[in-house]
C-alpha cells in the first residue's frame, strides 16, 4: 500500500551472479540530466499535490536517476538506498531483467480489459499462487496494496456475511476509505468517523507492553487473552475478518512473539472469523523468506500482497484467495473489479520479478545478511549508543528504536510525530551519502534484498556515525 513519510530512497550496481547488488560507483548524471531534474522541481512546485503533506512546508527531493542501491538527486549527490523506497524496491533500482521484461511486454501488448486472458497475468498468478502457502490458489489482482486490503475484506464479509473487521493499533494498511480506517496509525484519525465496521486490539509489542508484560511469553499470552476478550466483546457472530500485518512495517517492525500468531489463526478458526494476513510490505523476501506467515507455518484465509511483487516497477497488488473462500464465488459473482486489474506491464514485471529473485537468491541473500551483518551490528549499536532504547528485525527488515532516556523510554520523537532530533539524524545521513527510512523516533534499515554487503556495511557505517548525532539528545542523566 501507498505510504508516504520521512522516508527515501537509491541504490548501486547491478545484481551480480550472487544475486548481491554490487557496489559498483555507477554513472553520474549529465548536466542534461541535472537540468532536467531542476525542470521536473519547477514544475512540481507549481502543480504536484503531494500526500500526507502540508503542501507550503515541504521541498521535495528530485532523484534524476537511480541504478541498483543507489540514486542521484537534483544536485548530482550519489546516496546509497536504505529505504527500498517506501520498502517496495525489493530487487532495487533498473534490474536489466525487469526493465527487458518491461519493454518486451509494451512490444506485444501494453493493455486489455481485465475480462481477457493474458499471458503475463496467467503467469504471474501461477507463480504467486506456487509461493503462497496452504491452498491459496487463486489471485485477484490490484492496483496496489490498500486496494488489495479493500477486497480482502469485500471478500470476507461476502463470505461470512458479516461486517466488522479487528485490526491492530500500531499498523498500516493503505490510504484508501476502508484501508485508512482499518489503520490503527495516527494517519486514520483525520479520516475516522467510526462507520468503517473496523475495530482496534493491541497487538504484542513487548518494548511497549500494554499488558505490563516482562517476558515475551507473557507478552504472547496476555496479548492473545485480550484478543479473544475483544471477539467475545465485540461479538464473534459479527465479526467477518481479523486483519493483521504479517511483520508490521510502517509501524515499527515489531516481529511477533514465539506463539502469537498461532494462537490468532487458532482463535480465528474458533470463532469462525477470516484471517486476512497483510503481506504488503513484509511479502515477497523482504523478512527472508517469500512470505512472512512462513515464519510460523500459519497459513490465511486470504493474503494481501503488492510492493515487492515486482519491486514497484509498475504498479501492482493482489489478494491470494483460499479454496473456502473461492468456492464462494463459483456461482455467485463477486461485486467487484478494476480496470487495470492484472495489468500485462505490471503482471510482466512481477514474473520478471519473481524469476529474478529464485535465480540470484536474493531471499537466501537477505536472511544471510539480516543475521551475519545487520543483526551484530545493530546490537553493537545498542551497547554504544544510549540513543537506542531497541534494534529489532527480520531478514532485510530492522528497526532502531531511538529515545531520549533509556529508563523512561521517551521516544527521540513523539509518537505520529517528527523532532528536531530525527530531523537532524535525517540531515546528517543524507548530508554523508545515505538516504534512510524514518518514521516517528526510528529509523528502518530496509535496503534492497539483493544489497552487497560492501554496501550493507558501509551504510551501516553512516548510520553509526549518525547515531552519534541522536546521543546529543540523549537526555543526561
Amino acid at each position: 500500500m501507498t505510504e508516504t513519510l520521512t522516508s527515501t530512497t537509491g541504490t548501486a550496481g547491478n545484481p551480480g551472479p550472487s544475486g548481491a547488488s554490487g557496489a559498483g560507483a555507477g554513472t553520474a548524471p549529465t548536466e542534461a540530466e541535472l537540468a532536467a531534474g531542476r525542470r521536473a522541481h519547477e514544475l512540481d512546485r507549481a502543480h504536484v499535490f503531494h500526500s500526507w503533506s502540508a503542501q507550503d512546508k515541504i521541498n521535495p527531493m528530485t532523484v534524476v536517476k537511480a541504478e541498483g542501491t543507489r540514486l542521484w538527486d537534483g544536485e548530482g549527490r550519489r546516496l546509497l538506498d536504505f529505504s527500498s523506497q517506501l520498502v517496495n524496491t525489493n530487487i532495487g533500482h533498473q534490474h536489466p531483467k525487469v526493465v527487458a521484461a518491461i519493454q518486451e511486454q509494451a512490444g506485444k501488448l501494453c493493455t486489455i480489459a481485465p475480462q481477457h486472458a493474458n499471458d503475463a497475468r496467467s503467469e504471474a498468478a501461477r507463480l504467486i499462487a506456487g509461493l503462497t502457502p496452504g491452498d491459496l490458489d487463486h489471485v485477484f489482482f490490484t492496483n496496489g496494496g490498500a486496494d488489495a486490503v479493500e477486497h480482502a475484506i469485500r471478500m470476507a464479509r461476502l463470505h461470512t456475511g458479516r461486517k466488522k473487521v479487528l485490526s491492530a493499533y500500531r499498523s498500516y494498511h493503505g490510504g484508501t476509505h476502508l484501508a485508512i480506517n482499518a489503520t490503527g496509525d495516527p494517519r486514520r484519525i483525520p479520516n475516522d468517523y467510526g462507520d468503517s465496521g473496523v475495530v482496534h486490539f493491541f497487538a504484542p509489542f513487548l518494548y511497549r507492553s500494554y499488558f505490563h508484560a516482562a517476558t515475551e511469553a507473557e507478552e504472547t499470552e496476555r496479548a492473545l487473552r485480550h484478543l479473544e476478550d475483544v471477539i467475545q466483546l465485540e461479538g464473534a457472530a459479527n465479526i467477518a475478518a481479523l486483519l493483521l500485518e504479517s511483520v508490521p512495517g510502517t509501524a515499527g517492525i515489531m516481529v511477533p512473539p514465539a506463539g502469537y500468531m498461532a494462537g490468532v489463526r487458532e482463535l480465528t478458526r474458533k470463532y469462525g472469523i477470516m484471517y486476512i494476513a497483510d503481506e504488503v510490505m513484509a511479502g515477497f523476501g523482504r523478512t527472508g523468506k517469500w512470505f512472512a506467515v512462513d515464519h510460523w507455518d500459519v497459513v490465511p484465509d486470504l493474503l494481501a500482497f503488492a510492493k515487492g511483487v515486482n519491486s514497484g516497477y509498475v504498479p501492482l497488488g493482489g489478494v491470494a484467495i483460499s479454496g473456502a473462500v473461492f468456492d464462494t464465488f463459483r456461482e455467485r459473482a463477486y461485486p467487484g473489479g478494476l480496470t487495470y486489474s492484472g495489468h500485462p506491464l505490471a503482471c510482466a514485471a512481477a514474473v520478471a520479478t519473481i524469476n529474478a529473485m529464485a535465480d540470484e537468491g536474493m531471499i537466501e541473500n537477505a536472511a544471510d545478511l539480516g543475521e551475519r551483518v545487520v543483526r551484530p551490528a545493530l546490537e553493537d549499536f545498542a551497547a554504544r549508543h544510549p540513543s537506542v532504547g531497541e534494534v529489532r528485525g527480520v531478514g532485510m527488515f530492522w528497526a532502531i528504536e531511538l529515545v531520549k532516556d533509556r529508563g523512561t523510554r521517551e521516544p527521540l520523537a513523539p509518537y505520529g510525530s517528527s523532532s528536531q532530533a530525527m530531523d537532524a539524524v535525517v540531515a546528517f545521513c543524507k548530508e554523508n551519502g545515505l538516504l534512510p527510512f524514518a518514521n516517528f523516533n526510528r529509523l528502518h534499515v530496509v535496503p534492497a534484498l539483493n544489497i552487497s554487503e560492501e554496501d550493507l556495511r558501509e551504510g551501516l557505517a553512516i548510520l553509526d556515525r549518525a547515531l552519534d548525532v541522536a546521543d546529543g539528545f540523549v537526555d543526561a542523566p
